[in-house]
């Protein structure tokens, strides 16, 4: 019995397979840099009795969780038609016919062997960092060099209040928000510094050889590309232009320091509750993103304390009940007297919140419209 033959790569079919690449993207609504395409198939013209026929057997495999398109997809077959089979196709560059975007993809030889090499998260970042190609950081990196940078490159979610730098901590990474937004807190927990899409953090401690000066957390739910600190010297090193870019940034960060230390940081709140009311007094702190310690007094049950970031109520007592009870308590007050002073102790800062605020205002309202009584 003839032993049969197993499929070689670089074939579907039988039909000899090729790669093409995203090397150009602009405003294509369906495709990003680096999505890699496969096209395998062959086209015939034949002859028999003086009938013509014409045979076209074309594959095209699109990159995982993109959508599919007609008109790049007939592009690819008129390639396979031209040249007759997949693997006759010379080193090229060809243009989607176009719909509201504009996409042009490569091929040459050995970039099959490339793509299948090619993990899922490197094309994710290099699609990223195509993306992000009029940044300043990138814009300091020649076009031909991108490549080189990238693969150094990895990719992280960050979740909402998460502690990506903790001050003192010893410089480890250099990072860029590529999504979202991340704030630059003070010793006592503040935001004094708002990032987003495209700005970077973390890189004087790397520069100076020092621990980090500043502690950094999540806004809310994004994404950070980073590098580790010796690839990072590496770059440094290799493109000068960066070295100049780093130094201007610091002036600025410099300049918007000083000019960022306002009474907005420094001062608190003061007040009764006779003249604005508990849940006026929240809603308040809640609208404006406060992180700090408020302090009522003078309360039937003796002194309430609540620790607020970004506005959400992390911590709460009050007459001996803790948490959400504390705070729905200190709703049915009418007389005291409250204090709010800026800042959280370190500890605070990854202490989860007690419940979505709006929640738990809107449960507390209730229990006083219905007489529901405190546990």
């Amino acid at each position: 019995m003839k032993k049969k033959q197993q499929a070689k790569p670089g074939r579907t079919m039988g039909f000899p397979k090729e790669s093409f690449r995203v090397c150009e993207s602009r405003h294509c609504p369906l495709f990003r840099y680096g999505d890699t395409f496969t096209v395998s198939g062959i086209a015939l013209a034949m002859e028999s009795g003086g009938d013509h026929s014409f045979i076209n057997t074309t594959v095209v495999h699109s990159p995982p969780n993109r959508e599919q398109c007609k008109i790049l997809y007939g592009d690819l077959n008129k390639i396979i038609i031209e040249y007759e089979r997949a693997d006759h196709i010379p080193d090229c560059l060809i243009s989607c016919s176009g719909c509201t975007g504009s996409l042009r993809l490569e091929h040459f030889q050995g970039l099959r062997a490339e793509a299948e090499n090619m993990d899922d998260e490197a094309v994710r970042i290099g699609s990223l960092l195509h993306r992000l190609g009029n940044f300043p950081f990138f814009r300091n990196i020649d076009q031909k060099n991108l490549n080189s940078v990238i693969k150094h490159f990895q990719l992280a979610e960050v979740e909402k209040d998460q502690i990506i730098i903790r001050k003192g901590d010893p410089g480890a990474n250099f990072y860029i928000v590529a999504s979202g937004r991340v704030e630059i807190l003070n010793d006592a927990g503040i935001p004094i510094s708002t990032l987003e899409k495209g700005d970077v953090f973390g890189e004087m401690s790397l520069i100076c050889n020092e621990n980090a000066g500043a502690t950094v957390q999540a806004r809310e739910r994004g994404e950070v590309l980073y590098i580790e600190h010796k690839q990072f010297k590496n770059i440094l090193q290799k493109h000068p232009a960066l070295q100049q870019y780093f130094t201007r940034l610091l002036a600025k960060r410099l300049t918007n320091a000083n000019r960022m230390r306002s009474d907005d940081y420094t001062s608190g709140m003061i007040g009764r509750l006779e003249e604005i009311p508990a849940e006026a007094l929240f809603q308040t702190l809640n609208m404006n993103a406060k992180t700090g310690i408020l302090t009522i007094t003078q309360l039937q049950q003796g002194t309430a304390r609540f620790s607020l970031r970004h506005g959400a109520l992390i911590k709460a007592s009050y007459g001996g009940a803790k948490g959400e009870e504390a705070f729905y308590a200190v709703l049915r007050e009418k007389n005291g007297r409250f204090k709010f002073t800026p800042g959280l102790p370190p500890e605070d800062f990854d202490v989860p919140e007690i419940g979505y605020f709006m929640k738990l205002l809107m449960e507390g309202m209730q229990r006083i419209d219905e007489h529901v009584p405190v546990n």
